[in-house]
């Protein structure tokens, strides 16, 4: 991956840590807290939350705090559903009970797109530019970036959670509630390396992560960083704070296949070179293109 950094258009942001009560998101726990939502947007507010949804209290907190930093539903007096949580997990959305490992890539995308509730999410996808690492690299790092704005305890909860929630635990992890696997361990972003205290991001191409969904996610980077612009450099979409290439882990030959993939059918983005300058080009507003991509997949599937 590049050494160079870009401007961090979350400078102006409050960093929000450890609300997740420790717990990574469960199998079924975005489709319950969803649907909790569409039923009773004050769920949330009631002394008996837990009850209704099954679970203890601080587990309907960190429902509820993951659906709202997953962005499928918009937090405030109540909660709604919001657009994308319609699209992706209504009864009749594109996959709402995300047995396809492309949702998952998809939700991935959402948690770390602005404005982002997970801080220490976005720093280790995105800031963080060691390829392999320990926890204290992690920690001391954040801590750095940080410094007198969050409590080493919370960074330390936030570091446990990620890792729990991306790397798979292995056969010598007891099978109990809190150890099973979280669904996104099968993006296998981040891996063990060596031994149980080192970690490594996998870097490339990601045989599960269909290229409408790279695609869609560059559009909409696209059109957060450059609004009117019909093209977009393939190194910013590689190397920039919160773009594809750095939420996904793309290597360049992986971003540009998948774009040359859609293109083939989309005509409506290519592949440009100008004066040695690779870019993708757009025909449209890129925010307009996407829901026609993302459809086409789900169909197809």
């Amino acid at each position: 991956m590049s050494k160079q950094l870009s401007l961090d258009i979350t400078a102006n942001i409050a960093p929000i840590f450890a609300r997740h009560e420790t717990f990574h998101p469960r199998f079924g726990w975005l489709k319950k807290g969803f649907d909790a939502v569409t039923q009773n947007s004050g769920i949330f507010l009631a002394d008996d939350a837990h009850i209704k949804l099954g679970v203890g209290k601080n587990m309907a907190k960190s429902i509820r705090y993951w659906c709202v930093a997953f962005k499928i539903i918009e937090d405030g007096r109540a909660c709604n559903a919001s657009e994308f949580g319609d699209r992706l997990m209504a009864d009749n959305g594109y996959d709402p009970f995300l047995e396809d490992t492309a949702s998952l890539w998809l939700l991935h995308w959402n948690l770390l797109k602005q404005p982002c509730m997970a801080t220490a999410w976005h720093f280790t996808f995105n800031t963080f530019r060691q390829s392999e690492f320990t926890i204290d690299d992690l920690l001391f790092a954040m801590k750095d970036s940080f410094t007198g704005r969050v409590v080493d305890s919370s960074l330390k909860k936030d570091i446990t959670c990620l890792l729990r929630m991306y790397v798979k635990q292995g056969s010598e992890v007891s099978l109990n509630e809190d150890n099973l696997d979280c669904p996104f361990t099968e993006l296998d972003l981040i891996q063990r390396a060596g031994d149980s205290k080192h970690y490594t991001f996998r870097v490339g191409q990601k045989l599960n992560l269909p290229a409408e969904i790279i695609v869609a996610a560059c559009l909409e980077f696209a059109d957060t960083i450059g609004r009117g612009q019909r093209t977009i450099s393939i190194s910013r979409l590689l190397f920039e704070i919160g773009s594809p290439g750095m939420v996904f882990k793309l290597s360049e030959s992986a971003l540009c296949d998948a774009i040359e993939k859609v293109a083939r059918w989309g005509k409506v983005i290519s592949l440009s070179d100008s004066a040695g300058l690779i870019q993708l080009s757009f025909t449209a507003e890129p925010l307009s293109l996407i829901p026609n991509i993302l459809d086409r997949y789900y169909r197809r599937n």
